[in-house]
């Protein structure tokens, strides 16, 4: 109970007195989901740069990344952002997974290790988070228990959520059964890889700032 006053209060300080106009945006879903691409496509629309590496292998990303200062701007307003993106969130970790990849034992087993860490940062990172967008591979089924306790999650906090169906230039893609996972949810469909729909995706993610 002590430790739940202390988070909410944490996030309360933090809400009064953060620089005013910025934002903390957390990215968020399972391994793959496409969190990284869709941090590096802002960082290049807005500040010509990546954020993180992205690769096919799972877990890539295992420790909290940052991109200060993305500024915004939308009909004449600017919103000034610090992009957090956080590991994959997954409920099971097997290093024998990391050596389909070609890594070796050890490597595996470390990169295994360096990815369960990184679940537990993303965990507690959410408490500092003002807005969440929850990255979903629209090409696999949403009703995963990893998207649920992700959601159920920030509810819990009262963090303002943007559901974002990824990979909508696959063929198998299926943006309406992430919508129907999800209805009490605003869902935009994107490809963070080819930038396809990025502009739905900036009109919502500013009236999900008014959310704040």
């Amino acid at each position: 109970m002590i430790r739940i006053i202390k988070n909410f209060s944490r996030r309360l300080f933090s809400r009064i007195f953060r620089k005013r106009g910025e934002v903390k945006l957390g990215f968020y879903g399972s391994p793959n989901a496409g969190k990284t691409s869709l941090a590096n496509r802002i960082s290049q629309d807005w500040l010509g740069e990546d954020l993180g590496i992205v690769s096919k292998m799972p877990h890539e990303t295992r420790e909290v990344q940052f991109k200060e200062k993305v500024i915004l701007e939308r009909n004449g307003k600017k919103i000034e952002f610090k992009l957090i993106d956080t590991p994959g969130i997954a409920t099971k970790i097997d290093f024998e997974d990391f050596m389909k990849f070609g890594l070796k034992k050890k490597a595996a087993q470390t990169r295994a290790k360096e990815a369960t860490q990184g679940i537990i940062e993303s965990i507690k990172w959410l408490d500092d988070m003002d807005a969440v967008i929850v990255l979903i591979d629209s090409t696999i089924n949403p009703y995963s228990q990893v998207n649920i306790t992700i959601i159920g999650n920030l509810v819990a906090r009262k963090i303002p959520v943007l559901v974002v169906a990824n990979k909508i230039d696959l063929k198998k893609s299926n943006i309406k059964k992430v919508q129907g996972a999800f209805p009490e949810y605003e869902v935009v469909g994107i490809s963070a890889r080819d930038g396809d729909n990025m502009e739905e995706f900036y009109e919502e993610l500013f009236k999900l700032v008014k959310k704040v």
